[in-house]
């Protein structure tokens, strides 16, 4: 008989949206002991409406379809729509815990203050709680604290000052904030699509903003939710190829977005997060919202745009994205920063054993099968069932993983890019891979 186990470690987990909620179940599917801190009142993260720091709005729904942003381990309803809204998701994710029990692991309304790592190799987790500050130490942390918080606007800012009413896509909650205005909307992303075309209905005159091109895609092609079809292809074809054939398509479909008055994106298809609107495209062929291109200068409640063109305007929306940051973690633990974290497969940290990060990424597809893929493999490691490859080729695999993200996505955070369906493959061999090398070790 081989010697006998050891207990396992224990581990805090902090946050407990989507990505701590899928940690929590897997630590606990794994029998590791696990502490939960998350800051607001209730589970669900950003999906939770009016929840302290929540970007969610009124009208927001999923932007990839339901079949392919489910759990693994809890699949939505079938009788949903193909793009459930905000309320319906949050609800998911409180299921999700009732279901699994995990709600007696999870400590509401505290909020971390500071991770430290000690001599002996544990970890400090300070936190504030209605009850007064906690302190725990524990093996290992699992970091799940979502990157949707901290919003970013213009750095530098455009020249001149701007007199209009300002915001940051992150305050909007709906469109009565919008009403008899005139609007500009800056960004190419899915919220500021969103909100542009909530805009066109409720404001006097709606602007929209693009710095630069992007590839807007409907929700539905070939009378199917687009994601799966770039699904069905990706099993099949590498991205290269998958590419080329959906660029394609979607030209052949919808046609170019210089033909809706837009940028033409400088990038191939699948080289940036997808925007989805069924929406956009309509309300711009019918008038309703105006492309613009980026803007040059700011006076008084005048915008000018790059083209020379100047629009006055009452109100300024910017969904220009949020800043990563963890201000809980030692800079020293975050290099260059938390947007350029080198993680092996985008988990676990080299050089700081014991933290692990579930979440921290940008996909082209759901983040929710992933962080539960993530999750799994946490758990795999604690529980002793999968080994971690030595630090010198993780560097290595950190190093040859951002080269590969840099060719693909510039410099837009390559290392928090990951394709989705190739992670999600690739996190299945890596967690056989890592049981070889426990097996081997044991």
């Amino acid at each position: 008989m081989g010697a006998a186990m050891q207990a396992p470690p224990t581990v805090a987990v902090i946050g407990a949206g989507a990505a701590g909620l899928a940690a929590v179940k897997a630590l606990r599917d794994a029998a590791v002991p696990t502490v939960c801190f998350e800051a607001t009142d209730q589970v669900g993260g950003l999906w939770v409406y009016g929840a302290p720091d929540s970007p969610a709005y009124r009208t927001l729904h999923l932007n990839t379809s339901r079949g392919r942003t489910e759990f693994a381990d809890h699949p939505m309803p079938a009788d949903w729509p193909d793009y459930p809204d905000h309320r319906r998701i949050a609800a998911y994710l409180a299921e999700y815990a009732d279901r699994f029990g995990l709600r007696d692991s999870i400590r509401l309304r505290h909020t971390v203050e500071q991770v430290t790592r000690d001599p002996a190799g544990t970890w400090t987790v300070t936190a504030s709680g209605p009850d007064g500050p906690v302190e725990i130490t524990v093996e290992a942390v699992v970091v799940a604290n979502g990157h949707n918080r901290v919003p970013r606007l213009p750095d530098p800012p455009y020249p001149g000052e701007c007199t209009a009413e300002q915001m940051h896509s992150h305050d909007y909650r709906g469109p009565e904030q919008l009403a008899g205005k005139r609007v500009l909307v800056v960004g190419g992303g899915n919220s500021a699509m969103d909100i542009a075309v909530d805009a066109s209905y409720a404001a006097q005159r709606t602007l929209l903003s693009l710095r630069r091109g992007v590839w807007v895609v409907p929700k539905y092609l070939l009378g199917r939710p687009s994601d799966t079809l770039n699904g069905a292809l990706a099993r099949r074809l590498p991205w290269r190829l998958r590419q080329r054939i959906s660029q394609t398509l979607l030209t052949a479909t919808v046609g170019s977005p210089s033909r809706y008055g837009l940028p033409a994106p400088t990038h191939g298809f699948l080289q940036d997060h997808p925007t989805l609107s069924d929406g956009l495209l309509s309300r711009l062929t019918h008038g309703d919202v105006e492309a613009r291109p980026g803007v040059a200068a700011l006076h008084g409640d005048r915008v000018e745009f790059t083209d020379g063109r100047s629009d006055h305007v009452d109100l300024v929306i910017w969904c220009t994205g949020y800043r990563v940051q963890i201000p809980f973690l030692d800079p020293a633990l975050l290099g260059g920063g938390a947007d350029t974290l080198a993680l092996y497969r985008h988990v676990f940290h080299p050089e700081a054993p014991g933290l692990t990060f579930v979440g921290l990424m940008q996909s082209t597809g759901s983040a929710f099968p992933l962080v539960e893929a993530q999750a799994k493999l946490i758990a795999a490691h604690l529980a002793g069932r999968y080994a971690l490859p030595d630090p010198q080729r993780q560097r290595a695999a950190c190093r040859a993983e951002l080269r590969a993200a840099t060719a693909r996505w510039g410099q837009r955070r390559p290392a928090m890019r990951v394709d989705f369906d190739a992670y999600l493959a690739e996190l299945t061999r890596e967690l056989t891979s890592g049981a070889r090398r426990a097996g081997a070790g044991g």
